[in-house]
């Protein structure tokens, strides 16, 4: 999670503290790791949630869930139902921040891209609930999400 490192720094630290077994890689090692480890399940946060599931996300997300589908690993949400907006219809109406270049041309100050590269820096992408298998909330879980699962979810007691 560039450019802070939020998951070496933060959420390493947190599993550690809970004595939960991890191992920390680079992102684009992913794809070898889900080929030659077994992998049962990817879990991820939200920063958003539709309202047919579609979930944005940290970048990347979505990259994970097309690795799981594909080498059989399954994929949970975990986010608190505040995360869940059921007045936007689906992903594709959530709008996606595109960050500064100098996030990924420079390194501690200095260039490291040709100056006259053009930068694509999107901090979110949205994986389409079709591709995710539950999502974890305080209230329970949904497999298999769509409009009508999420809608069930907040009519429960």
């Amino acid at each position: 999670t560039r450019p802070w490192l939020q998951g070496a720094r933060l959420t390493v630290w947190e599993l550690l503290q809970e004595n939960i077994p991890v191992k920390l890689a680079v992102e684009g090692a992913a794809g070898h790791n889900m080929k030659t480890h077994k992998v049962d399940w990817v879990i991820v946060g939200s920063d958003r949630i539709a309202a047919n599931g579609d979930v944005a996300n940290k970048i990347g997300t979505y990259n994970l869930a097309i690795l799981a589908k594909h080498h059989g690993a399954k994929v949970m949400v975990a986010a608190p139902t505040n995360t869940i907006d059921r007045q936007c219809e689906n992903g594709e109406l959530i709008p996606i921040e595109e960050r500064g270049a100098e996030e990924i041309s420079h390194w501690q100050g200095k260039a490291v891209a040709a100056a006259n590269c053009p930068i694509v820096n999107p901090a979110f992408d949205v994986t389409p609930a079709s591709l995710i298998d539950a999502i974890v909330t305080e209230r329970g879980i949904i497999e298999n999400p769509n409009a009508e699962k999420i809608a069930a979810h907040f009519e429960q007691e």
